[in-house]
């Protein structure tokens, strides 16, 4: 039984759909991280009655939390935008 959407109506997974080429197990929990981040962070404190509502708050919690300022193992442990202003700072 797929989990129902809060407050949409109607029973949405919330898991990444079946890929056609197969996906390594890495790749696997990193997308189970994520979706796991969002419905702590986003879905399990609110409640959407417009789908259209839900897909504009998962993108702003995308692109203006997640994407943003979460830390990278790639920056040093630093998230996009402090990474960004250090060398920005080391630069002038």
């Amino acid at each position: 039984m797929r989990p129902r959407s809060a407050g949409v109506g109607a029973d949405v997974p919330l898991h990444m759909p079946r890929r056609p080429y197969p996906v390594s197990e890495s790749l696997g929990r990193l997308g189970e991280s994520f979706f796991a981040t969002l419905e702590c962070e986003l879905l399990d404190r609110r409640r959407f009655r417009i789908q259209a509502k839900t897909k504009m708050a998962i993108f702003q919690f995308i692109e203006g939390w997640y994407n943003p300022h979460r830390l990278h193992s790639g920056l040093d442990y630093l998230s996009p935008v402090e990474y960004k202003r250090r060398h920005m700072a080391l630069a002038s």
